[in-house]
């Protein structure tokens, strides 16, 4: 074991840097965009890195504040009508998720089609090019970790690029080409292996180009800085005795009331769904194809949320944004999200006044990066390729999580990936093959009365004078009315001069025979 961690150390540490420069600015961006403190959100970040990163049982996920529960948790806020309120529904989500998983409830991670999986990757990352473009030019009016389609600026995902163009800051952009470059060409084998250059991340030889070009402007083009809200904003501590200031605790004055449990089982359900999805998806992108036991995850996000309330953290899911980037960066185990965690404990207290001199449009390259990695051009090819029982609900999925948000969007893909999936077993439950004039009509597995109109539209196409066999020996279940569908065909046999042979039934279908 401690001769397998030796050997993964490098590849976990290199990651978790990557995942940590990912999720600072996420952390911070959901955070605000849902209406809490900022702290609040590196919280959540901290304890999902650790608390969860250690109980869970994915090789490969990383947890934190998810994005696509802001909305959720900003009108839960409002309605609570305090943060501490929150908190206290958030301590009850996360035993009710606990008990999901002791149920082994996670069971149903595994009925999402794979179509609709595919589509969530592919959207997600196309979100996140969309949403960084603002950002690459010095537009940083919507928070970083806003991904809905409706923004809480009053703009849309659209709109917000257009009035990016129109409002850019110039010294941005510098920063934002300099930053992909790097990320290009350290992804390049000669540099990646190199001894010294690819022994640190390329993302953050991304960061600190940000910082030396925006500092460099301060002496030579003063009017390109960006400062404000162009940089990461991290609370500073004069000293750690304030720490305490930045810990808020629960209040479950509102227990007894209906609001309180119906917040807490909404963060629940629609967090394990969320996180249910991520995990699926991250075990599709993981190499090493290891699958996530689901239930263990729910119990590992139930004791990760319980604490992230009782502290003052928002609610935590397993997120794809951070897997994606933990999986890209060469993560072989857990350790990379565990490290990710301790990274953010340690550099936020300590250093946040040079993480302050972060300027987002370096980190919006990073996520450039990531995002153009979930949504390749040939990924599209090869969903195309793979039939339209398949494309189309993977391009649905894309464009309904592009225009409205993750769980609706999941929600629109679902409806039409298990369309298709009905469709599919419909067709495959009869089939009629023909050779030489002889007629051969099998049922598979479960034939229920949705397939009569199939059924009798086979028999319709045998001719009089033929030899015809109805074989049922891979049939699990007939319904009744597949039964008086075929006594009806074999009755008419005899006046057509069809000679029936039957096979494989449980029971007699036809007292003549």
């Amino acid at each position: 074991m401690n001769t397998l961690l030796g050997k993964n150390l490098k590849y976990d540490l290199k990651a978790s840097l990557v995942v940590f420069l990912v999720a600072l600015p996420l952390c911070l961006g959901i955070a605000i965009a849902s209406g809490a403190p900022p702290m609040s959100g590196l919280i959540a970040g901290i304890v999902g890195g650790i608390i969860v990163g250690a109980l869970s049982g994915s090789h490969v996920s990383v947890s934190g504040p998810a994005a696509g529960l802001t909305v959720i948790v900003l009108d839960s806020i409002n309605s609570m009508g305090t943060f501490p309120l929150f908190l206290g529904t958030l301590v009850i989500a996360g035993l009710i998720q606990l008990a999901l998983g002791i149920a082994k409830a996670g069971v149903i991670g595994y009925y999402f089609p794979h179509a609709v999986i595919k589509g969530m990757l592919t959207a997600i990352g196309l979100i996140l090019i969309l949403k960084q473009i603002p950002h690459a030019l010095g537009y940083d009016v919507d928070a970083m970790g806003d991904q809905a389609f409706l923004q809480a600026d009053s703009h849309n995902t659209i709109t917000e690029i257009w009035y990016a163009f129109k409002y850019l800051s110039p010294g941005a952009i510098p920063i934002v080409l300099v930053a992909l470059a790097i990320l290009i060409l350290f992804d390049r084998p000669r540099i990646r292996n190199h001894r010294v250059l690819g022994a640190v991340p390329s993302a953050l030889w991304a960061v600190i180009s940000g910082i030396i070009i925006n500092s460099l402007y301060g002496i030579w083009k003063p009017e390109w800085q960006l400062g404000g809200d162009h940089l990461v904003s991290i609370p500073v501590l004069d000293n750690f005795g304030q720490l305490g200031d930045l810990v808020t605790f629960p209040d479950f004055s509102m227990i007894g009331e209906s609001t309180f449990w119906i917040v807490a089982a909404t963060i629940a359900i629609i967090g394990s769904l969320e996180t249910l999805l991520s995990i699926d998806a991250a075990d599709k992108l993981d190499p090493q194809k290891r699958t996530t036991p689901p239930s263990k995850e729910l119990f590992a996000q139930g004791v990760g949320n319980t604490v992230s309330g009782l502290i003052g953290g928002l609610p935590i899911t397993a997120v794809i944004v951070r897997s994606s980037a933990n999986i890209a960066s060469g993560s072989r185990t857990k350790m990379s999200a565990i490290f990710h965690g301790i990274l953010l404990m340690i550099l936020v207290l300590s250093i946040p006044n040079i993480l302050n001199l972060i300027p987002l449009s370096c980190l919006a390259a990073v996520l450039f990066v990531v995002g153009y990695k979930l949504a390749k051009p040939s990924l599209f090819v090869n969903m195309y390729n793979n039939g339209w029982d398949q494309f189309i609900p993977f391009i649905v999925t894309v464009v309904a999580i592009l225009f409205t948000d993750l769980l609706i969007g999941i929600g629109i893909g679902m409806v039409f990936g298990l369309f298709f999936v009905i469709k599919t077993n419909f067709v495959r439950a009869v089939t009629l093959t023909e050779m030489n004039g002889n007629y051969l009509i099998q049922l598979h597995k479960d034939v229920s009365f949705l397939n009569k109109a199939l059924l009798m539209k086979n028999l319709s196409k045998i001719p009089s004078d033929s030899k015809v066999i109805i074989n049922a020996q891979k049939a699990q279940f007939i319904d009744h009315d597949i039964q008086e569908v075929l006594n009806d065909f074999i009755a008419s046999c005899s006046d057509r001069n069809i000679r029936v042979t039957v096979e494989g039934f449980k029971h007699k279908i036809y007292e003549n025979l």
